[in-house]
């Protein structure tokens, strides 16, 4: 299978493009390389890749998703079976003071993925929405089925345009399209902004970390390796084999993809200063805007359809993750 993987030296993409290119996939991959966060991170997920494959099996353009003429070349040099677009503007308190960013890449992008996508006859697009399209939604667990019109962020209202946008092109084109409701993704090679790798690089530099809302959070913390199950398991999930009655023929699907176990986020602490025998310099502080004071999935759907079972702890992922901090950026 050759697929298009947008977004390929993100977190999420990284780890992506290492399992689909180890399954034997074909794999083209796409990224502006940006600086949210660090640049040379991104390069060395790249590195990674590039030393473990074949040149043949994998090819990367640095090329923004928004740029519809740099897609389209993409799109017409090669034949697709499977797109999957990961490349988003990611974080939400950014998207507070940035909102004409996440539209560009977030809206605009993603239409170009979707436009070129129809005229090019691909049979099925992946692509990644988000949790925090559930906003001020109090129904706990969060369903796929439950109403998600209060967005509380830029970044969480262009996710929910995106699903928005994919319905249109399984309406009219009969596309198949897939979202996924990413929960809290943490793990080795994760980005620098999310909370556990800014806590962990305040520990060992000695920095005081903000807790927000007084510690009075709860988020559903997924591992990679079992972010990385899911969405493998539906990249090779035939979906024409599937029974006619089955509510996943439609074409067009939303599926939460999370660990479904929230964790309290003093307890989440607590467990980075076990793992690297440290104690954390604290100060509670309110809670932020367009934070969401707890996530958590309901995977039910996810589960039915490819057997999905999180099977990664807290206190390994964590383990797992502080480890490969330590390595990557030489501390002790």
């Amino acid at each position: 299978m050759t697929v298009l993987l947008t977004g390929t030296s993100g977190f999420i993409g990284y780890h992506l493009a290492k399992s689909l290119l180890e399954e034997g996939h074909t794999l083209v991959g796409v990224d502006n390389l940006n600086d949210y966060y660090s640049v040379q991170l991104k390069m060395d997920r790249l590195k990674n890749i590039r030393n473990a494959f074949k040149e043949s099996s994998y090819k990367f353009y640095q090329i923004d998703i928004s740029s519809y003429e740099e897609m389209e070349k993409i799109f017409r040099d090669y034949t697709f079976d499977l797109v999957i677009n990961l490349a988003a503007q990611a974080g939400v308190r950014y998207s507070i003071q940035n909102p004409l960013t996440y539209v560009n890449s977030n809206v605009t992008g993603f239409s170009n993925v979707l436009e070129l996508s129809h005229q090019m006859n691909i049979n099925h697009v992946i692509y990644a929405s988000s949790s925090s399209v559930y906003g001020l939604s109090d129904e706990i667990p969060y369903r796929i089925e439950q109403q998600v019109d209060s967005p509380i962020s830029m970044y969480a209202a262009t996710k929910k345009s995106n699903e928005l946008m994919a319905h249109v092109y399984s309406h009219l084109h009969g596309m198949r399209t897939t979202g996924l409701r990413f929960f809290t993704v943490y793990g080795p090679w994760g980005r620098p902004d999310m909370a556990y790798y800014s806590f962990t690089k305040a520990l060992y530099n000695g920095d005081e970390i903000s807790i927000y809302n007084h510690g009075e959070l709860q988020r559903d913390f997924t591992y990679i390796d079992d972010i990385i199950t899911g969405i493998c398991g539906l990249v090779n999930l035939d979906f024409d084999s599937l029974d006619a009655k089955s509510a996943y023929k439609n074409k067009y699907n939303i599926f939460n993809i999370g660990n479904s176990k929230p964790v309290k986020l003093m307890e989440f602490i607590d467990t980075i200063e076990k793992i690297a025998n440290k104690p954390f310099k604290r100060r509670f502080v309110e809670m932020q805007k367009g934070d969401m004071k707890i996530t958590y999935s309901d995977i039910k759907a996810l589960s039915e359809l490819i057997d999905y079972t999180p099977i990664t702890n807290i206190d390994v992922g964590l383990q797992n993750f502080v480890e490969w901090y330590k390595e990557y950026h030489n501390v002790s």
